[in-house]
C-alpha cells in the first residue's frame, strides 16, 4: 500500500510540484491550502507524512504543526518555507517537526525529506526510536580503543539530560543543516548518526578521512564536516556519552563554541555515576620541526599553550590556557571564532569550502584591517586556535592528562599528533 502524503500550501504551483515529484515517487498525496482543512483531513485520513508550509493564510504553519502534534504525538511533519529563519526554524524542530527544508525545493531534497519522514517516525514516547538507537549502537559497536595509558579517574561519566536541537548553516557546504543532541548510556562513547543516511560513525581519530580547513569524519561513503567547534565544547564540558545526529556538516553558529556550550547548559549536564578514563600522557609526542611544531608531553592537568604568526593586520599572538572547569572555557577560549582571508576566499571557492562563510559567523580578515566585526579579545586568533586543539585532540576518545605546547600548526598536526599515540601503543 503507497505511504499517503498530506501537503499544506498556500501556493498552488507548490502544490502540483510537490504532488507531482511524490506521485513519481510512488506516494499518495493530499493537497490543501489551509491550515484549518489540513487539521481536519489529518484527523481524518492520519497521513504517513505531512509537507507544511510556514506562511498559510488562515493559520500559522508553527500553530498547526503543534495542533497536528498534540492530535498525534507520532506525525512526522516536514516543515517548508521561502522565507524562513534560522530562529523559525528552530522553533519548528522543538515543536515536534523532523526537518525543515527552505523553497526553492529540488526532486532530490523532497525525496530525502519525505523519506527520512517515514524512517524516523516514533511512537508517542520516543520508546522506539531510542531503541532503534541502542540497537544500532550494538550492532555496529566503535568504542574507543583501550590504550595502555588510560587511568580511572575521579571524574564521572557525563552526558546530557534531554534532547536538544541545534539549526545552522554549514561554513563549508553552505547549506542550512540540523542537528540532534541525545543522552546515551554509560561506557558508549561519543558518536555520529548521519541524517538521512544512517550511517553511525565513532567520534575518533581512526574516523577523520580531511583536515583541509575543518576536521570531517566519513565512513561508508558518508561524511561529517566541521567536528572540531562541538567537540571542542564537550570536552571542555566532560562529556563522554552522546550521540549526534546530523545531516551533512556541524552547524557553525557564530563561529565560535560559544552556543554549543549555552545549548549544553540548556539541555543539562548529567554526572552518570561512573567514573571516566583518561589518557596520561607519559612521554614526549612531536610533529613538525623548526617553528612549525605541535609538543604533547606528561602534565598534571590538561593545558594548551598556542602561538601563531601572520602577516598584519594579525602579526603574532599567544596565549595559554589550562582546562580547570567549564566555566573557565567558556569565558576564555569558548567565544574566539574561526577566521579566514579575503586573499584565500578564491581559492576556498574553487576548492568547494566556505560556501557558508557569513558575516556574521566567522572573522574576515583583509590587507589592513579586520573587515566584518570587532574582535572579541586581542589575541582571539591565538584563542580559536586553542579551541580548534581541545576539540581535535577529543578525538582520541578519551580525555587527555597533558600539556600541548603549539605554533603555526593547524588540524592535520593535531590529528597526527593522535595518530603517534596510537601508533606508539599499537
Amino acid at each position: 500500500m503507497a505511504h499517503q502524503v498530506l501537503i499544506v500550501d498556500d501556493q498552488p504551483g507548490i502544490l502540483s510540484t510537490l504532488s507531482s515529484i511524490l506521485a513519481d515517487e510512488g506516494f499518495e498525496t493530499l493537497c490543501t491550502e489551509s491550515g484549518e482543512e489540513a487539521l481536519q483531513i489529518y484527523e481524518a485520513e492520519r497521513p504517513d507524512v505531512v509537507f507544511l508550509d510556514i506562511w498559510l493564510p488562515d493559520r500559522d504553519g508553527l500553530e498547526t504543526l503543534e495542533a497536528i502534534r498534540q492530535a498525534d504525538p507520532a506525525a512526522a511533519v516536514v516543515m517548508i518555507s521561502g522565507h524562513g529563519t534560522a530562529s523559525t526554524a528552530v522553533r519548528a524542530i522543538k515543536l515536534g517537526a523532523l526537518d525543515y527544508i527552505e523553497k526553492p525545493l529540488s526532486y532530490e531534497q523532497v525525496i530525502k525529506a519525505a523519506t527520512s519522514a517515514l524512517e524516523h517516525k516514533v511512537d508517542p514516547s520516543g520508546r522506539l526510536a531510542r531503541e532503534a538507537e541502542r540497537i544500532e549502537l550494538k550492532r555496529q559497536p566503535t568504542p574507543p580503543p583501550e590504550l595502555p595509558q588510560l587511568r580511572v579517574s575521579d571524574v564521572p561519566q557525563r552526558t546530557i539530560r534531554k534532547n536538544t536541537v541545534i539549526y545552522g548553516l554549514g561554513l563549508h557546504s553552505g547549506t542550512r543543516t540540523g542537528m540532534v543532541l541525545q543522552p546515551l548510556p554509560v561506557d558508549q562513547g561519543i558518536h555520529i548518526l548521519t541524517i538521512p543516511g544512517g550511517t553511525l560513525l565513532p567520534a575518533h581519530v581512526t574516523s577523520v578521512a580531511d583536515t583541509e580547513y575543518a576536521t570531517t569524519l566519513q565512513r561508508n561513503g558518508e561524511s561529517i564536516r566541521t567536528v572540531e567547534h562541538l567537540l571542542s565544547a564537550l570536552h571542555a564540558a566532560g562529556v563522554t556519552n552522546l550521540l549526534i545526529k546530523v545531516h551533512g556538516e556541524i552547524p557553525v553558529l557564530d563561529g565560535s563554541a560559544a552556543e554549543f556550550c549555552q545549548f549544553l547548559r540548556e539541555a543539562g549536564i548529567e554526572d552518570q555515576g561512573v567514573p571516566r578514563k583518561e589518557l596520561v600522557v607519559d612521554r614526549r609526542y612531536q610533529v613538525g620541526e623548526g617553528d612549525k611544531t605541535l609538543v604533547l608531553e606528561p602534565y598534571d592537568g590538561f593545558a594548551v599553550s598556542y602561538r601563531l604568526r601572520y602577516p598584519a593586520p594579525v602579526g603574532e599572538q599567544s596565549f595559554s590556557f589550562e582546562l580547570t572547569d567549564f566555566k573557565t572555557y567558556e569565558e576564555q577560549i569558548a567565544p574566539a571564532r574561526t577566521f579566514g582571508f579575503m586573499r584565500d576566499l578564491k581559492m576556498l571557492n574553487e576548492l568547494g569550502l566556505g560556501s557558508g562563510g557569513r558575516l556574521d559567523n566567522f572573522i574576515l580578515v583583509g590587507e589592513d584591517n579586520v573587515i566584518n566585526t570587532e574582535l572579541r579579545f586581542p589575541d582571539e586568533f591565538a584563542r580559536h586556535k586553542i579551541l580548534d586543539i581541545v576539540g581535535d585532540l577529543y578525538l582520541l576518545g578519551y580525555p587527555i592528562r597533558g600539556r600541548v605546547t603549539a605554533q603555526l600548526t593547524g588540524h592535520r598536526d593535531n590529528i597526527a599528533a593522535l595518530r603517534q599515540i596510537l601508533a606508539a601503543e599499537g
